[in-house]
């Protein structure tokens, strides 16, 4: 399929990236026993002494005030086979004085696999899998392996919960996997657009004449600075067109005939829906195979998503028998809190394997990355949300390249 596929794509911009470290420490020396040794710093006659296996962790990050955030993470793995994981966050202010600092200590339990594998640079450490855990193979792994292409719906009608951030990330990250990715902009404020680096006043059509002026989808497909990735750009017209569809002909279906035309030229098609559950979104969802919802990590995660539940609910029984919700994204994750674990731990309460495994923390790099009209895996590919990001594109569509 891909070989009859037009290639838009350009090629991306090469970009600055790191905002994380792991600290130089001995190499472990294997002694005829077998232990794990390391040379005591004051020693003297160089004797080596058995410690257990340990990793630190520096990350650095800039504060929107001019600071830096300075946060040290250490596990060390018990004989007993748990982990104790202690993190040490100090805040610095612009003149360089110490304005905070918080220290939390958790002793964690490691779980054994049956199948144990190598890990890539990247992959989850310790303390991400105490919050993502491991369990059997879930409804997100299960739909990772439906036939390509899919369309999948980022919906939410809570404004502020990373539908358009994820869109965005989640598009680029697949692309970086070799698959071909549209994501389609159907939010008026049109942040997916720019955040792709796509200026209004260099495209002649958007979503809005696709929708209400049967314009060709293929004619308002614009390429990115990425390779495999395009996006259908929005503009403030489409906020006029939750009315100007009331009165029209098979409303709710307008989107679902203009991807039909253009399917066969992608893996993935990710739509951006509006923080509303109007004409809108109910066209998202009528086009869609699966519904994506981001959960931002606090108080009001929940309210609100009974609602939605209920409109995917509708639109499956009367206009998408195939509709489901498939991929549940905790965002916003902020590991200083308790909030976000609580959340994290009701989230999963409720909805149970639908949820991914990665979870996308709140970082400033991903805040900084829209404003250059870029996706973070292009702004700061070693970023903390570049990686998870990456992880996340893994787990939705069920693997490597």
């Amino acid at each position: 399929m891909r070989g009859r596929r037009k290639d838009r794509a350009r090629s991306s911009n090469q970009q600055k990236g790191g905002d994380s470290k792991v600290d130089d420490r001995p190499s472990p020396v294997a002694s005829p026993s077998g232990d794990p040794k390391v040379a005591v710093p004051g020693g003297g006659d160089g004797t080596m002494l058995p410690v257990e296996p340990s990793i630190e962790v520096l990350e650095v990050e800039p504060t929107p005030d001019g600071g830096v955030e300075i946060t040290d993470i250490t596990a060390v793995l018990d004989p007993d086979g748990t982990v104790e994981v202690e993190r040490t966050t100090a805040v610095l202010d612009a003149d360089g004085r110490v304005d905070t600092v918080e220290t939390e200590e958790q002793v964690l339990e490691v779980t054994e696999s049956d199948d144990p594998a190598v890990e890539e640079p990247g992959a989850p450490n310790d303390e991400d899998r105490a919050v993502t855990g491991s369990a059997p193979i879930s409804q997100v792994q299960a739909a990772s392996g439906n036939p390509l292409p899919r369309i999948l719906a980022v919906a939410n009608q809570k404004g502020g919960v990373g539908k358009t951030t994820t869109s965005v990330n989640l598009g680029a990250a697949l692309a970086e996997l070799s698959y071909r990715v549209l994501v389609i902009d159907l939010d008026p404020q049109g942040n997916a657009t720019t955040g792709l680096g796509i200026d209004a006043r260099n495209f002649e059509r958007s979503m809005y004449d696709v929708i209400m002026r049967d314009a060709s989808l293929e004619d308002c497909i614009e390429p990115t600075s990425m390779k495999n990735l395009f996006v259908a750009p929005a503009t403030i017209d489409l906020a006029g067109a939750e009315i100007e569809l009331v009165p029209a002909f098979s409303r709710e279906l307008k989107l679902k005939r203009a991807i039909e035309s253009v399917i066969d030229d992608f893996d993935f098609v990710l739509i951006d829906c509006p923080p509303s559950l109007g004409l809108i979104t109910v066209n998202a969802l009528a086009a869609a195979d699966e519904v994506l919802v981001p959960i931002q990590c606090e108080y009001y995660a929940l309210e609100g998503l009974s609602q939605l539940m209920r409109n995917v609910h509708l639109v499956a029984s009367n206009l998408n028998a195939g509709l489901e919700v498939s991929t549940i994204v905790l965002t916003m994750y902020d590991a200083r809190t308790k909030l976000s674990d609580q959340v994290a731990a009701e989230v999963r309460e409720h909805f149970g394997n639908k949820v991914c495994r990665i979870i996308i923390p709140r970082t400033v790099r991903l805040s900084e990355a829209p404003s250059f009209g870029q996706p973070i895996t292009a702004f700061d590919p070693s970023s903390r949300g570049a990686i998870a990001y990456r992880e996340l594109a893994k787990e939705v569509s069920g693997g490597a390249s």
